[in-house]
């Protein structure tokens, strides 16, 4: 899942693009994308374990072994499952790293796209389908970054992990990335993690204009509430009515604000925004740096739905069900309410103040799964620094910066137990989004192409 709402000032043309597939790595590297990207991972019809076992397969051909692959599923979702990929390094005090991708894609059918989702298609400088972005480009290139380091010669110091997991897409679905941190902890333990949530985004016209590094993420948690009644002839109504209850509920949640916070992360990222900004949002913004109670420099700053995201928790009612017949008073009403709790906070705090809004004749519980905690990353030297050095290298002139998705990834599964996790940059994407999770999602080749270079080279930084 990608969300990238932020912007920093400034654009810089895209340098020319190099001729896609010429080198033979690009060539290999294109056969196991386009292999992925064909192979169906939707929950609905789709297979992760597929997807998993034909990367594996490349893996051992070259040349890892038997006992450096690990594929794993339960019985109970036989294909739902993943694989951990083990590049031992030369150096057993250096700590390993990991690299995380999802397989799993969004539902997306055929009737209502242009091209088939599930046959990479190359046109018009763009290579369409379903998971060409998200996650797929960079679980390609996570496979492809370890069959280059194994092929090429001396082991990196670092002992380097790959783990490809499906569910990430789906809330009820089986979780790979959480099955692996209850269950697996050793298999997957590391340093840090490198996944997705980070980037770059285009302007209409091709250009860059940013580049980021997601440095930790919001929990997303949903609450249901519920309002019941004894219901009666619709004839006859009373005042106590269950869907003016939750009505009243509702809005009473549209209604809050929750506290302006500020991590290590979105304290740079907005430092940064206020120097960038022009001078009514760059005043506004310095001012609630220096005071987050400040309502006025929030009203300013918040009238950016994307600042405003970033700078609290959010929650929002997404769905709606009451009644059971036109011509009888409600029985029951839900709402159903999704939260992105900040870093820090609970989803038992939420739900506190969710009850307290709600009040008394509505009834509010989370759902399951809970999340774990969001946990911030630092925003540590030895990591952001090569990510910027060689941002620098590969994006000449394109601005860099830190931030903290509204979104939310599989990296909170390994945030909690013990293991940062930052999302890299490298790909750019259109400012639409590229359709992620909606109709036609493509990649421009130039900046799969691209991302895929700035990423080997990262990995590489990373592992010595």
């Amino acid at each position: 899942m990608r969300v990238m709402g932020w912007a920093l000032a400034g654009a810089v043309m895209a340098a020319t693009p190099a001729m896609a597939q010429d080198r033979p790595d690009q060539k290999a590297f294109f056969d196991l994308y386009k292999q992925l990207v064909e192979t169906n991972t939707t929950l609905s019809v789709g297979s992760c374990t597929q997807a998993a076992a034909q990367i594996a397969t490349r893996l051992k051909a070259a040349g890892f072994a038997d006992a450096d692959l690990h594929a794993f599923s339960v019985p109970d979702h036989p294909k739902e499952g993943g694989l951990v990929a083990v590049l031992p390094g030369s150096n057993a005090a250096a700590k390993p790293m990991l690299l995380l991708a999802h397989l799993d894609v969004v539902e997306a059918k055929r009737e209502d796209w242009t091209r088939d989702p599930f046959t990479l298609v190359e046109e018009d400088g763009y290579y369409w389908g379903r998971g060409t972005v998200d996650d797929k480009a960079q679980a390609a290139i996570w496979a492809d970054t370890l069959i280059r380091l194994k092929q090429s010669g001396p082991k990196p110091k670092r002992t380097i992990k790959l783990a490809l997991t499906c569910g990430e897409e789906t809330t009820f679905a089986w979780n790979g990335a959480e099955w692996l941190a209850k269950n697996k902890p050793d298999l997957v333990a590391a340093e840090f993690a490198l996944n997705e949530g980070g980037g770059g985004r285009l302007d209409e016209n091709g250009k860059r204009q940013t580049l980021a590094m997601q440095v930790g993420e919001k929990a997303a948690q949903n609450y249901t509430f519920l309002a019941t009644n004894p219901g009666g002839h619709s004839s006859q109504p009373v005042p106590t009515n269950a869907i003016y209850q939750l009505a009243d509920a509702v809005k009473a949640v549209q209604g809050y604000e929750f506290a302006v916070r500020f991590t290590d992360t979105t304290r740079a990222f907005f430092t940064a925004q206020a120097k960038a900004s022009a001078p009514l949002m760059g005043d506004a913004i310095g001012k609630l740096l220096a005071d987050p109670t400040d309502k006025a420099a929030d009203a300013t700053v918040s009238a950016d739905k994307a600042y405003h995201s970033t700078l609290r928790t959010t929650c929002v009612a997404t769905l709606l069900n009451a009644g059971h017949a036109e011509n009888a008073l409600p029985q029951r009403a839900t709402a159903n309410v999704n939260c992105r709790i900040f870093p820090g906070e609970t989803v038992d705090g939420t739900l506190a103040k969710l009850k307290e809004l709600a009040g008394p004749a509505v009834t509010v519980t989370a759902n399951q799964p809970v999340r774990p905690v969001a946990i911030p990353p630092k925003l540590t030297p030895a990591i952001i620094d090569p990510a910027r050095k060689l941002a620098a290298k590969h994006f000449p002139g394109v601005p860099f910066a830190p931030f903290m998705s509204t979104g939310a990834t599989d990296g909170i599964f390994l945030q909690a137990i013990g293991i940062p996790v930052y999302g890299v940059p490298g790909m750019f994407i259109d400012k639409d989004g590229s359709g992620t999770h909606g109709l036609n999602e493509r990649i421009r080749v130039r900046s799969l192409y691209d991302g895929r270079d700035y990423l080997f080279d990262l990995v590489k930084a990373y592992a010595g």
